[in-house]
């Protein structure tokens, strides 16, 4: 028994959160994680979120340069856009741009009129996406979908809302902020650290978008926070990562034009979607796996004995399968 207990510790079983996770148990939750990503098919789910993403995308550039055409000249925000052109593929920043140029040089009427369409239609793409993604989630932490139509409909919803708000605080750091400054005139100095801060800020946010999708999105007992965090911090730095490699990869050997003519943009915004999507449903596996590595209760509220807990990952060790019933 005190040998089963030693192991235990040694990998973890009695761990309160993740940092008390020592090496070894680290070794067996990312080789379990990497042989779940094949089970799971998670490619399959990234590519239902990329399709939807894809719909998303266009009416979505057309909603926002309408609402910040409301508070600002549209060809000035769309001029501020090439902030973004550091973590997007040339690609991708060229089509977003061309789209955003096209859209705000038309009339402030017709931007006004497309406004309430453009919503509708970028806000119902984005929920078919969060709707893929919560039920990626539910395959990765071993659960079966069992909220009502009412209440799942209302959490992606929600969490699509959510999002939404965070690309609008996020374009607003990154290309109204400009605008405005330009407007009240601060100093070099204030200049230079406002644009030094905003970017904590928005990994800040990202991070606790991402801890919200993880912890809401699979239908089970909700996670404590910090058994959701390392997934998402885990998420943020691939996704820089890999944005920048397929970037040096289109660039230096994807000829995409020549594959798919005037559509290969499209493509590769589309395989860029992909890539993120997938990226994030890898820190789902990430997280299913570390929660599964101990014995302690990772759901909120009191401890709860294992099989009581609401959560497959949270109520299973490794090498415990999932019930045929």
């Amino acid at each position: 028994m005190d040998s089963d207990a030693q192991t235990g510790q040694a990998i973890g079983r009695l761990a309160n959160s993740p940092g008390e996770i020592p090496l070894g148990g680290w070794l067996k939750i990312l080789a379990r994680a990497w042989r779940k990503t094949s089970e799971d098919n998670i490619s399959l789910a990234a590519a239902g979120v990329a399709f939807y993403g894809l719909l998303a995308v266009f009416p979505a550039i057309a909603a926002l340069i309408a609402l910040f055409g409301l508070v600002a000249d549209p060809v000035q925000v769309q001029s501020q856009f090439s902030s973004l052109s550091a973590f997007l593929p040339a690609e991708v920043y060229q089509l977003l741009s061309q789209q955003m140029r096209e859209v705000a040089s038309g009339s402030g009427q017709a931007l006004g009129a497309g406004l309430a369409g453009a919503i509708l239609l970028s806000v119902w793409s984005a929920t078919r996406g969060t709707r893929s993604v919560m039920a990626a989630l539910n395959i990765v932490y071993d659960e079966r979908e069992e909220r009502g139509f009412l209440r799942l409909n209302l959490t992606a919803f929600s969490m699509t809302f959510s999002l939404v708000i965070l690309v609008v605080v996020v374009l607003a750091l990154i290309v109204a902020v400009p605008v405005v400054m330009g407007y009240v005139g601060l100093g070099s100095f204030a200049r230079t650290l406002v644009n030094l801060v905003r970017w904590p800020v928005l990994a800040a946010l990202a991070l606790t978008m991402l801890a919200i999708l993880y912890r809401f999105g699979p239908s089970r007992a909700l996670a404590r926070w910090r058994w959701v965090s390392v997934g998402s911090v885990c998420v943020v730095v691939l996704w820089l990562a890999a944005s920048a490699l397929f970037s040096f990869y289109v660039s230096q050997f994807g000829n995409y034009n020549a594959t798919y003519g005037s559509i290969g943009a499209v493509i590769v915004l589309l395989m860029w979607l992909y890539i993120s999507a997938l990226i994030t449903i890898l820190g789902a596996e990430l997280n299913a796996e570390i929660e599964r590595q101990t014995s302690r209760d990772t759901t909120r509220g009191e401890e709860r004995p294992r099989g009581e807990r609401g959560a497959y990952v949270a109520d299973h060790l490794p090498g415990e399968q999932p019930s045929s019933a």
